[in-house]
């Protein structure tokens, strides 16, 4: 009988101990399935590497600097919008290279027609013909349209330099991107001098740029906006194919960008 009793009594307990128990022991299975959810990171793509400038390129909208005599050429050759273009009507090609302070970027770019309808550098910036330069600083790819996880850089013809705040609201970012052009004819050369942020940077206060360093991978993209006189850009050349049907993505999810690698 007392054998009896004590069985009962440890059932009882049994029974209570698991009624009792915390939600998160109860929820173990759930909370192991969590922890087995790995979230997806950037796949490297459209890798090349980068290498390090001796003397610094001077900002000029020259093609004659000992850096750019030694960097490869690469291609704008994606139509990221727009319908079908003429050699005529649009040819681009740039080339990179680095110091710790900056990354520097020379453009050249063959357009029969250079179009800056809105003086306003914030009100459809766009629509003008502007080169748009992508920066990941970590490569870490992800959302960045109103974040500073990623920066796109809308560069117009006047050298101003916009892009998009966590407010959803077009901000000046003229101290990141140091620009010149020269254009002869229908030919543009553009020199870019990119300080380098990463994803700490907040609009309010005062932020120190990156010091890059060999072997660095960044996320990097660059795209020109070509409008020949219409109300709307009428093609978005990029540098990066992208799959798909929608291609207009690189101004929000870095996952699309390139990568390079910074090298001596």
């Amino acid at each position: 009988m007392k054998r009896i009793s004590f069985f009962c009594v440890l059932l009882c307990i049994t029974f209570s101990c698991k009624k009792n128990q915390p939600p998160f022991t109860q929820n173990l299975l759930a909370i192991s399935d969590t922890k087995a959810v790995v979230p997806i990171k950037k796949v490297d793509h459209q890798i090349r590497e980068i290498h390090q400038a001796i003397i610094v390129p001077k900002l000029d909208g020259e093609m004659n600097d000992p850096a750019w005599k030694e960097a490869i050429w690469y291609s704008f050759d994606q139509k990221w919008l727009g319908e079908a273009y003429t050699f005529n009507d649009f040819f681009g090609r740039y080339k990179i290279t680095w110091t710790p302070e900056a990354l520097y970027i020379l453009v050249e770019i063959k357009d029969d027609v250079l179009y800056d309808q809105y003086k306003d550098p914030l009100k459809l910036w766009w629509d003008d013909d502007c080169i748009d330069i992508f920066i990941d600083a970590d490569n870490s790819g992800g959302n960045h349209q109103y974040s500073n996880n990623a920066f796109a850089y809308h560069i117009a013809l006047d050298g101003n330099v916009v892009d998009s705040d966590k407010n959803k609201k077009p901000i000046l970012l003229n101290n990141h991107v140091n620009s010149k052009r020269k254009t002869n004819d229908d030919v543009s050369v553009w020199e870019f001098e990119v300080v380098i942020y990463d994803d700490t940077y907040t609009e309010e206060k005062i932020n120190d740029p990156l010091i890059l360093k060999k072997d660095q991978k960044m996320g990097f993209a660059i795209a020109y906006n070509d409008n020949d006189g219409s109300n709307e850009r009428e093609n978005y050349i990029g540098s990066v194919f992208i799959p798909g049907e929608e291609k207009n993505l690189a101004g929000i999810n870095a996952d699309v960008f390139g990568t390079i690698i910074l090298k001596e």
